[in-house]
C-alpha cells in the first residue's frame, strides 16, 4: 500500500484552492442539498486514527502517524511505553468495533439498511483496504462518520485528505464511476453527543464526597493542537476552541445549569519552540490547588471514546498529578457507544440522506483549517 506521504491527492493544485477536497471526494460536485437518488447503493463509513493491535505494532504505528515530521526517535519511544503499558495495544480499536456493532443495531432498528464499514488512517484496517473493499461490493457513495466531532486540520480537513487518497490510490473498474463520499458534518452540538458527555459528568460528580460535590471545578479538556492550527480552524478561523466551549456549556448546562467550567488542553506533542494552545490540564491543576480548589471533575468532551490519550494522559499523568496537589479527582467518561451518541449518529446520517443544505464538515470550503505541512502536529 503506498504511504500517505507518497499519494498526491491534488493532482497538481494548490490544496487550499477550488475545487475544494469534498467536492473532488464528491466527483467533483458539491455534496448535494437533494434527497439521496433512488437505488444508489450506499455505505456507512466509520474512518478513525488507528491503533496498534501488540508489542510489535507500536513503533510501526508511530511511524505511520509521524512519518515527515522529524519527530525525535526518543520521543518516539517516550510515546511508545504509554502503549506497552496497555500490551501494545490501543483500545481505540475495540472501541470502534464496538461502536459499529452498535450502531448496525441503531440501523437495523430504524429500518435504514446500509451496510457499515471501518477503515482508519495510521493502522489496519487501513481506509485505503476498505475503499477497495467498498468498491468490490458495488457500493456507489460512501457517507463518512470520522471519529471526531470538531473543526480542526487533525480533527475535520485530514478525514477529507483520507478519503481523497483512498480514492486517488484505488483504481476503479472503468466499466462504472468511481465511488464518491461524503463526510458527515460535525457533530459537537448533536443532542445525543451533549447527552451522552452530560451523562458521563453527573454521574462523576455524584462519584465525588458529598461534601465536595457542589463545589468542585469543572474542567472540561480536549487535545491541543499548535496555535497556527487552531488560528485557521474553520472558514474564519478559531472555530476548533469555539466549538469546544460550546459543546461544554451544553454538557454543563444540561447537568447543572449556569455552573463556570474550565476548558484546558491535553496530550501536545511536537517540539518546544512550536507554541500550542494552553494551559495544560496538569499545569491547570496545580494552579487550582494553589488558589486553594479541593476537588475536580475532567470531562474529556474532546474525545469521542476512552482512547490511549484519556486513560493514560488523564487516568495515569492528570490524576497523579492531582494526588501530588491534594485536589479529589473525577474523570467522567466520554460518549464511547452511549445508546444517544449511536442515536445521534444515525441522525446525521439520515440529515445527509434526506437532503437539505450541507453544514460544516461536510462542504467545507478549499482553504478551510489548512496548515502548511510544516506546521502540523506530530501526532
Amino acid at each position: 500500500m503506498p504511504l500517505a506521504s507518497d499519494v498526491d491527492i491534488n493532482s497538481g493544485q494548490r490544496p487550499d484552492e477550488d475545487p475544494s477536497l469534498a467536492v473532488r471526494n464528491n466527483g467533483g460536485d458539491a455534496p448535494s442539498a437533494e434527497p439521496a437518488p433512488a437505488g444508489r447503493r450506499e455505505a456507512l463509513l466509520v474512518l478513525s486514527f488507528g491503533g496498534p493491535e501488540g508489542h510489535d505494532d507500536v513503533m510501526p504505528f508511530l511511524e505511520n502517524v509521524t512519518r515527515g515530521r522529524g519527530i525525535p526517535r526518543e520521543r518516539l519511544a517516550e510515546v511508545a511505553e504509554h502503549y506497552h503499558h496497555f500490551g501494545g495495544v490501543s483500545p481505540i480499536n475495540e472501541q470502534n468495533k464496538a461502536l459499529i456493532a452498535a450502531l448496525e443495531g441503531e440501523l437495523a432498528s430504524a429500518g435504514v439498511d446500509l451496510p457499515v464499514y471501518w477503515g482508519n488512517r495510521n493502522w489496519a484496517p487501513y481506509v485505503e483496504d476498505t475503499w477497495r473493499q467498498m468498491a468490490e461490493d458495488g457500493i456507489e457513495h460512501v457517507y463518512v462518520f470520522a471519529t471526531s466531532a470538531y473543526a480542526s486540520f487533525s480533527g475535520c480537513r485530514q478525514y477529507h485528505e483520507d478519503i481523497a487518497r483512498a480514492r486517488v490510490s484505488y483504481s476503479h473498474d472503468s466499466t462504472r464511476p468511481p465511488m464518491t463520499a461524503e463526510k458527515l458534518p460535525h457533530y459537537f452540538d448533536a443532542p445525543g453527543f451533549v447527552r451522552a458527555n452530560a451523562d458521563a459528568l453527573a454521574a462523576a460528580l455524584a462519584a465525588l464526597p458529598a461534601d465536595v460535590r457542589d463545589t468542585a471545578r469543572l474542567v472540561a479538556t480536549a487535545h491541543s493542537i499548535p496555535n497556527a492550527m487552531a488560528a485557521v480552524a474553520g472558514p474564519d478561523g478559531g472555530a476548533y476552541e469555539a466549538e469546544l466551549r460550546a459543546a461544554a456549556r451544553q454538557v454543563v448546562d444540561a447537568v447543572t445549569p449556569g455552573r463556570s467550567f474550565d476548558l484546558v488542553w491535553q496530550s501536545r506533542s511536537g517540539p518546544p519552540s512550536v507554541p500550542w494552545l494552553e494551559p495544560d490540564i496538569n499545569d491547570h491543576l496545580r494552579a487550582l490547588a494553589t488558589d486553594g480548589e479541593t476537588a475536580v471533575v475532567v470531562f474529556p468532551v474532546g474525545f469521542v471514546s476512552d482512547h490511549l490519550e484519556v486513560i493514560w494522559d488523564l487516568d495515569n499523568e492528570a490524576k497523579e498529578t492531582a494526588a501530588e496537589v491534594g485536589l479529589a479527582f473525577v474523570r467522567a467518561g466520554t460518549a464511547g457507544t452511549h445508546p444517544a451518541f449511536v442515536t445521534a449518529i444515525r441522525e446525521l446520517l439520515e440529515e445527509r440522506r434526506a437532503g437539505g443544505a450541507p453544514r460544516l464538515g461536510t462542504n467545507c470550503p478549499a482553504a478551510c483549517c489548512f496548515v502548511p505541512p510544516r506546521t502540523r502536529p506530530a501526532a
